[in-house]
This record gives structure tokens, sequence and C-alpha cells, in this order.
């Protein structure tokens, strides 16, 4: 990652003309349609539905049938599965198929045929983010990358015609939603080697005067000065300098609330001396920063989101590394607000650096807090990758975050922040310990965490289990997700004070 491109795939995305009308297939490389399970097939495709079912194809939704031309574009039959289930993330994931099907082409088209119960803007808008999130790929790092940058995609929207302006204005959105995640892939993507603590500091104030929103830098002194002793200790066997990177945004005008961020931004998770065994879990462990990334990933799209309330971040950064200087099981580390924590596994990290971050949020007066955080196992575990679990001590502000995962196609489920489980954080010789008992992990870590809101409403997200993916999966693909990004723009998009 060099100074002058901080986040390689955000030129590619900026690059991507997106329109919304009728299909041109002199303007297009692949052209696709929407095949329901049932129904008339499209005639464009030139087959009827037994000629496609003999070629193993029945509209299944997330199906494809790549179809090739002598001459002109390439045809996809696009599986839209039952045309009574068409709803605005079954149009999503549509497009995404079809523009992973389409992957060897540049210039793409989609005709969507029916919309159920969505409105035309709508499923503008959620076409556009789906082919756009799908056909991201990582490749700073590759000297020939095999990818097919897409340049143009349109899309033939039933109703579109009669609804230009808000069209246009879906379109827009679609674009400033899918930059927060790809700028939030990127960054999980990219290898600890490449992005340090201090290099997210400086990527963070370069992305800060490109779209509005201000960025202040805390050095190893600064938090030694704030008594921020989580980030601090976790930070003590790495060769590389912590930072915690504060962004500010605020609105023209008045603002109808102030909401405030808190992102884990663990650059490369070892375990530290709780050593991590050696498995492809480790390997992902450069992506321990998701929740940093989410959050900076968010702050892109405030402005151009029209946020009118104040918003405030706090990533923070550093990786936690096994060394003769490094934190111990037995030490005890003094929070920003004065609480002391006994160390009982160096591997429970990411809650002791947002300790000191949810401490300042409170100082600050915030209305609300969110944090997000790749924090337990027990997360993957209960929940598995495609859905991360809400806990809070406020219900609206949970609702809130329910509401814009609907919205953005991001899961939760809100697991209960059961306080019986509280006295497993009990420590002989300190306030807290930081970790609890065996089970109910995902819990006892937001009970943690909650320790430190001294009651400011406040919503937990865990994003372990959703912070990559496999294989290809709908708009998600292989690699880190930015998943948070979306969701936490849109929550923040309309928080107002209560």
């Amino acid at each position: 990652m060099s100074s002058s491109a901080p986040v390689p795939a955000l030129a590619a995305l900026d690059a991507v003309t997106v329109t919304v009308g009728a299909l041109d297939a002199a303007a297009a490389d692949a052209l696709g349609f929407a095949v329901f399970a049932e129904g008339e097939v499209p005639a464009e495709l030139g087959l009827d539905r037994a000629a496609l079912e003999r070629a193993g194809f029945t509209g299944k939704a997330g199906s494809s049938l790549v179809l090739p031309q002598a001459e002109g574009p390439e045809l996809v039959a696009v599986g839209a599965g039952e045309a009574a289930e068409v709803d605005a993330a079954a149009l999503r994931d549509l497009a995404a198929t079809f523009a992973r099907a389409a992957a060897r082409h540049a210039r793409i088209g989609l005709s969507v045929g029916a919309l159920g119960d969505v409105d035309a803007a709508t499923a503008a808008g959620v076409l556009s983010e789906g082919a756009l999130l799908a056909r991201y790929s990582y490749t700073a790092l590759k000297s020939d990358p095999k990818a097919v940058a897409l340049e143009a995609a349109s899309f033939s929207v039933p109703g579109a015609e009669a609804s230009g302006a808000a069209v246009a204005g879906a379109l827009a959105a679609a674009r400033v939603c899918a930059r927060s995640a790809v700028i939030a892939r990127d960054l999980a993507n990219t290898p600890p080697s490449h992005l340090t603590a201090t290099r997210l500091g400086d990527i963070a104030v370069e992305l800060g005067e490109r779209f509005g929103f201000g960025v202040e830098l805390f050095d190893k002194a600064a938090l030694t000065e704030l008594g921020c002793g989580g980030l601090l200790g976790v930070n003590q066997g790495s060769a590389e300098e912590p930072r915690m990177i504060k962004l500010t945004y605020r609105p023209e005008g008045e603002a109808t609330g102030h909401l405030g961020l808190v992102g884990k931004g663990i650059m490369y998770d070892s375990g530290g001396i709780s050593l991590k065994p050696s498995d492809p879990m480790h390997l992902l462990m450069k992506m321990d920063m998701g929740g940093a990334a989410a959050v900076l990933g968010a702050f892109t799209g405030l402005r151009d989101a029209g946020a009118t309330a104040s918003v405030t971040g706090w990533l923070m950064c550093t990786d936690n590394m096994p060394s003769g200087t490094a934190y111990k099981l037995g030490d005890v580390l003094t929070a920003r607000d004065g609480t002391t924590v006994e160390v009982k596994n160096t591997d429970a990290e990411g809650r002791l650096v947002m300790m000191d971050a949810i401490a300042l949020a409170v100082e600050e007066g915030v209305d609300a807090i969110i944090d997000i955080a790749t924090l337990t196992g027990a997360a993957l575990m209960a929940l598995g990758q495609s859905t991360a679990p809400v806990l809070g001590n406020d219900q609206r502000v949970i609702d809130l975050t329910l509401a814009a995962s609907a919205a953005t196609g991001e899961p939760l489920w809100q697991l209960p922040l059961e306080r019986k489980y509280r006295p497993q954080l009990d420590s002989d010789i300190a306030d807290l310990s930081n970790i609890g008992g065996r089970y109910a992990g995902a819990t006892t870590a937001a009970l943690f965490l909650d320790h430190f809101t001294r009651k400011t409403p406040w919503a937990h997200l865990d994003i372990a289990g959703t912070m990559a993916v496999d294989a290809d999966e709908a708009w998600r693909p292989k690699g880190a997700t930015g998943f948070g990004a979306r969701l936490l723009l849109e929550t923040a998009r309309g928080f107002a004070k209560a």
C-alpha cells in the first residue's frame, strides 16, 4: 500500500460506471437475465425451460448458466428462485451471482424481470451494491493479477423510468455503501507486515482529508499520558508502536445526536504468551483489526450519506506478540477509567484495548456507543460465519443495529447480556479478570466491556465469525468480508438522540 493509494480497490470502485435503463448489447460483454424457478424464461436467452433444465439449470437462487455466443455478448441465465420470495436481499444476491458468473468481462448488464414488492429505486440500489461488492478482489500484492476489473454495470429495472431522481439517488447511495465495505476489506486483507498500527493511522489521515472527517493520532507517549493501560499493556510485546486513531465527523447544522463508535484494531494477534496454535485460524489473525477497519470504512461514507449526527470513533491499534517484554498471565493493567484488570489470558486482548476507548467515549459524553470487534471464538461457534451476535445494555440502540442489519443484509442475532454470569469476571487481586468461565464466552466478553460503559446506552457487535469467508458467497468474496462497515454506516446515518 503506497501513500498515494492507501486503499487500492477504492480507485477501481471509483472507475465503475453504473446505470439503469434498457440493456444495450453493443455496450456489454455479458448480459444476464433473471430466470425464476417457475414461469416464462426470458426470450433473449434463446432457450426454453426444458433446454435449461437439460443443462442442469433450474432457476434456483444463487445458480447461473453461462451461454457462450458465436458473436455479441455472452449470455447468462441467473437463478432468481421463487418469485414470491423476491425482496431487496434476494435482488442484491441476484446481481452478485451474475457479476461473479460474468467475472471474465468488464462491461455487464442485467435484466431483472420482476421486483416483487421492492420499489424501483430500492431495487436499483441493491442491484448496484451486489455487483460492486461481488466483483471486489484483493490484488494489491500480485505482480500479474488475473482478475478483470469491472468497468460498467447496467440494470434493466421495471418502473425505473418513472422514478428517475429516486433511482439516481439510490445508485449514489449504493456506491457510498459499497465503498465503505471495500475499504474495510482491503485493510483486513492486507498482510500485517504491510499494515502496522502506525500505517493505519497514516491511511486514516489520507481518507479523512478526502471524505470529510477529522483524524487525531495518539502515539505511545500520548497514550501513556492518557493512562490507556489496556492498549499499552497489549502492545508491550511488540516492536511496533501502538496507535489510538480518533475519528471525528460533524454534520452541517445542528447535530441530531452524538454517536460513539469503537473498533478493535489488533493488527496481528499471535495470542501473546497464550500463543495460538499454528492452524488456518492463526493465518486469519491479520484480520483481527476488522472492527477498526469497519469503523474507518463507515466514516468514509458519513458525509456523502448525509449523516445528521455527530460521530466520534476510536480505533485501538497494536499487534499482540510474544517476547521478553510481553505482558504476562497474572499481570494487572489499569484502564483509562482507573479499573484494574488481572490478565488471565493474553489472547483475550481485544477487550483490554477496547476498555480504554469505551471509557474515553463515556468521558466525551456520547449519547450511545456501538463497539465492533473480532472478539471471541465463542461467537463463531454459536452463530457460524454468516451471522454476528449483538449484545448490549439498551434495547433502543440494539434495535438500531438490527434495523441496519436488515437493510444492509449483514445478519445480526441478539444474544442476552446475562448478568448472572458477571461474577465469573471477578478477580482475587484486581477489580476484574479479563476472561470468564468455560462457557458463554461471547456473553462474558460483552459483560467485561459493559463495565466500562457506566450505563451509557451501548451495543456490542462480535464479528469474529463473520470477518471472513472461505469461498465466494453471494456478494461476499473469499477472504475479508468488510462485515460491519455498511451496517455501521446505515446505523450512524439515521442516528438521533433518544
